[in-house]
């Protein structure tokens, strides 16, 4: 059996927490708070992402207890193929790295909206054409090409690097934001009524929450990327779920923040009908200038390259566990000789984000929408492991002889986030629901399911030809002997 590549181990806890807080928080808690006002108000909008923060803690509590007991690259790909066999494995891998690769290019085509936001005459210069009303410009193609660029090298040269800029990073984006939310409030034109009505008047509050709790999957993506770093944790793993908490917690202020901070300017009614394509942007400069507007632009380029870096690490180490059991080319699964970082996995993100900015951003959104499809799958999976180890007794049984827990408490909170994930799921394909997905986006994943298949055709015979030795090597290394399986592989081929 050939050796098993293996990550060192760099990431510290601090690290970890800003992957996470940085990747949830991206692009739209600066740009779409109009946008959620109109839908929920404010009121609606903040009890809605803070529904959501929760359920995302519950769903944690099983992300947090895997982490534990296997702290490997993959993540949701490693418990589906622990807890149901290599085809779930394949299944929940496939989805899980189309929804971090959108996000990869939805940060990318953030930069230079951002810059189109701030500088317009200095982006649309070049006209090429347009695609779906999105009027494509060549500054704005190379402001996207030249970020992803240099994440892509910063994640190659090294974890320490990009972890320790990530941390950097998300300070500074919670102290962007913080001060940011200060200073709206205490502007003389700001008031606290101007929140009111507290919900939008056309549809019911309980709706409106409903409407806001149903793109929390989307809003806290980025949590789940802990999981894919776990195998390079210089710290015991049994942190991890102090870190969710922690991190989703943050997310949750931070959503909350931006809303007071557009909200408290003026009447958000008036915003919503004034139509602005950026109208906490433009609340923030009638307050306070461009000296307003600059730290407007600081905090949220700081949340946009927390999440590149993220997302890039989270893609990365998900497709390179996936290269080294072999369901993808060898090639992902090999380290960078002097790095030590999957280099060509990260290549490889790097090549498919490196399309996104020509075809707009109306047409990147529709495959970002249904992306969070993905992701709830991955939840799921997450959720319904845990619920098969945890027992209604007073001890699991995973491994007895040497992790011993209370469970019983843990098994409920794994089937609430069961039912957690398949709500959110729901309420992406449900037609009527709050969430559901536009027909570009269903086109979209359908290409996306039309290509999983032409590829898992293609690689079935080698694939299934792997023994489950192999593949418990490969894909839980050391853990693969310390570790009774759950559910019998044969069983579910």
């Amino acid at each position: 059996m050939e050796k098993r590549e293996q990550l060192d181990r760099s990431f510290k806890p601090s690290w970890i927490w800003a992957i996470a807080f940085g990747s949830a928080i991206g692009w739209g808690a600066f740009v779409l708070p109009v946008d959620w006002m109109s839908m929920a108000g404010p009121l609606g909008v903040i009890i809605g992402y803070t529904i959501g923060a929760l359920l995302m803690i519950i769903i944690g509590v099983s992300y947090g207890f895997l982490v534990e007991k296997l702290p490997v690259s993959g993540g949701e790909f490693a418990y589906a193929y622990y807890g149901l066999g290599r085809y779930h494995a394949f299944l929940c891998g496939w989805f899980l790295t189309l929804g971090y690769l959108s996000i990869v290019a939805l940060n990318a085509s953030a930069f230079a909206l951002l810059f189109k936001f701030i500088f317009p005459s200095f982006v649309e210069q070049g006209y090429l054409y347009s695609i779906a009303g999105w009027d494509i410009y060549i500054v704005e193609i190379l402001l996207a090409l030249s970020v992803l660029v240099v994440f892509a090298l910063m994640n190659i040269r090294g974890a320490k690097i990009s972890g320790f800029i990530q941390f950097i990073f998300g300070v500074c984006l919670m102290g962007g934001v913080v001060l940011l939310t200060i200073a709206m409030i205490l502007h003389p034109s700001s008031a606290f009524s101007n929140l009111q009505p507290a919900f939008t008047p056309e549809v019911s509050a309980i709706s409106a929450i409903i409407a806001i709790v149903a793109i929390a999957p989307w809003a806290y993506i980025g949590f789940d990327n802990i999981p894919q770093a776990a195998e390079e944790f210089d710290f015991s793993p049994t942190k991890t779920f102090r870190l969710i908490v922690l991190a989703l917690l943050c997310a949750a202020l931070v959503y909350s923040m931006t809303i007071i901070a557009t909200a408290v300017g003026q009447p958000w009614l008036t915003s919503v009908e004034q139509g602005s394509a950026w109208g906490t942007g433009l609340i923030v400069e009638n307050a306070y200038g461009g000296l307003g507007l600059l730290l407007l632009a600081f905090a949220l380029m700081m949340g946009i390259f927390t999440g590149l870096i993220g997302f890039y690490l989270s893609t990365s180490r998900l497709v390179f566990a996936m290269g080294r059991a072999k369901i993808l080319p060898k090639v992902f699964g090999k380290l960078h000789t002097k790095y030590k970082t999957p280099h060509a996995a990260i290549i490889f993100t790097f090549i498919l984000t490196l399309a996104a900015p020509f075809f707009g951003r109306q047409s990147l959104l529709w495959v970002v929408d249904m992306s969070a499809l993905g992701v709830t799958i991955a939840y799921f999976y997450t959720c319904f492991i845990a619920y098969k180890l945890f027992k209604w007794s007073d001890k699991d049984t995973f491994n007895q002889d040497r992790f011993s827990v209370v469970s019983p408490v843990r098994k409920f909170f794994a089937l609430l986030g069961i039912i957690s994930s398949t709500g959110f799921f729901l309420l992406l394909v449900v037609p009527g629901s709050p969430g559901f997905l536009s027909t570009p986006s269903w086109i979209a994943l359908g290409v996306w399911v039309a290509l999983g298949a032409i590829f898992f055709l293609f690689r079935y015979k080698n694939y299934s030809a792997m023994s489950k030795q192999e593949l418990d090597y490969l894909i839980l290394g050391e853990h693969s002997e310390n570790i009774k399986p759950i559910i019998n592989e044969q069983a579910v081929k």
